[in-house]
């Protein structure tokens, strides 16, 4: 069970406190609920570039490389990231340099300083990151997958943005967001290691009761039009084809997420999965098969994904609908169905010994859900799972209408394997 205590701020800010007696760092973590779904087209990768922006410079640290000189002295471990949901800062330090930590993270949350030629500067540092995705396929056909699922719209976006966009993106527009989005009400701090939670609470309130109050905007809501199978090829002169196969299913907030999570572990979640015994030990197709649960606010997907050689991609897409075809039909032994929850208890154990994972499990928890659903709680709807829920889960996502497919690689006639594809998927899952 973690321990931890919540307090609210004047201001509407969330503060999530949990003492760990047993480590000796600590690790703070805001965490904002604003990312790429949040935003407009002709801005897409805002978010992204303004979680750059903020080490670029502040009003007490206005030089570049300042606050990661700051951090490295104390021996910190230290970043942000965007999603499609979220944006989050944290830094990890030995607990007697907790102070450190925490005025930097508030300092580059509350007094930014976007400098017109640090904004230049770090826009080249973006498209060359867009770069080396784009050099990257066994990433990139995973952003194509979900571009694939959900289509022209912000959650169908890559997270980056585009090389048009980012290349438009000028300092108002990241103004005028930032002001927008990082506001009291959509913020969590979460404080994890070896703290005091009361001083702790002291410090933190000095800092971010200054944050601006109020709340964004929602997201816009994903809209879903498919009714018949999706798959994309993209050819590419790469030394593999990979594949990433997308198949439509639930949200976050959905009670049978731990069902479907389960069958992603026993389909291919880890080396004792089903695709991964039959496509990497029997047939020796693949060096990378696996499978995951992927779910945002209103939506969701279980993901498979492969790197394979370039004439092997026909008969490894049908290698997994047949591994699938098997579970709708005849559902989960109980000896994988118990395998599967012990998999997660013990991944969950192992991922919660430390400040930084806990500070992370926390900001989640109460960005989404409102509160922290302890692990206990959340292993015993794992528990709950039956092997006739695994069943009726299997019959309810593998049907045509939810199959897509992302391919890149050395492909011939593209366009004809995309209908290849489409029909296969149509007459597999049709019965």
């Amino acid at each position: 069970m973690i321990n931890f205590q919540k307090k609210v701020l004047d201001n509407g800010l969330r503060v999530i406190l949990a003492p760990m007696s047993n480590v000796d760092a600590s690790t703070l973590m805001v965490l904002v609920n604003v990312g790429s779904r949040y935003e407009k087209k002709q801005i897409s990768g805002i978010s992204h570039f303004l979680e750059h922006l903020v080490f670029k410079g502040t009003k007490s640290r206005p030089e570049p490389g300042q606050i990661h000189k700051d951090l490295d002295r104390i021996g910190a471990a230290h970043n942000a990231f965007t999603s499609k949901e979220t944006t989050g800062f944290w830094v990890k330090s030995a607990a007697r340099d907790f102070d450190v930590g925490l005025d930097i993270i508030s300092d580059i949350l509350l007094e930014p300083v976007f400098k017109n030629e640090e904004i230049e500067k770090e826009r080249g540092v973006i498209l060359q990151e867009i770069s080396m995705y784009e050099d990257e396929p066994r990433r990139k056909v995973l952003d194509v997958l979900e571009g694939v699922l959900y289509g022209d719209q912000p959650v169908g976006w890559d997270i980056a943005g585009s090389k048009e966009s980012v290349s438009s993106i000028n300092k108002e527009d990241i103004t005028r967001y930032r002001d927008a989005n990082y506001l009291s009400k959509n913020m969590v701090v979460v404080a994890a290691g070896n703290l005091d939670p009361s001083l702790t609470y002291k410090k933190i309130k000095k800092f971010f009761g200054k944050m601006e109050k109020g709340k964004n905007q929602d997201s816009l809501k994903t809209e879903i039009f498919q009714k018949s199978p999706n798959a994309e090829i993209t050819k590419k002169d790469s030394d593999q084809t990979h594949i990433a196969m997308g198949i439509r299913a639930y949200d976050m907030f959905n009670e049978k997420r731990y069902a479907l999570n389960l069958l992603s572990v026993i389909l291919g979640g880890n080396f004792s999965s089903r695709l991964v015994m039959e496509i990497r030990e029997k047939l020796g197709l693949a060096y990378y098969v696996y499978s995951f649960g992927d779910q945002y606010t209103d939506c969701g997907y279980l993901g498979i994904s492969a790197g394979i050689a370039h004439g092997e991609l026909s008969g490894v897409v049908k290698k997994i609908i047949e591994v699938i075809k098997d579970i709708k039909k005849n559902g989960v032994t109980t000896r994988e169905l118990q395998d599967a929850k012990s998999f997660v208890r013990g991944q969950m154990a192992m991922k919660l010994e430390t400040s930084d994972e806990v500070a992370s499990f926390c900001s989640d928890q109460e960005i989404f859900y409102k509160k922290i659903i302890q692990p206990e709680e959340i292993i015993q709807k794992i528990e709950n799972v039956s092997q006739d829920g695994i069943l009726k889960i299997a019959a309810e996502v593998f049907v045509p209408e939810t199959i897509n497919l992302a391919v890149i690689g050395k492909q011939e006639k593209p366009k004809g394997q995309e209908l290849f594809f489409k029909d296969l998927f149509q007459k597999s899952f049709t019965n």
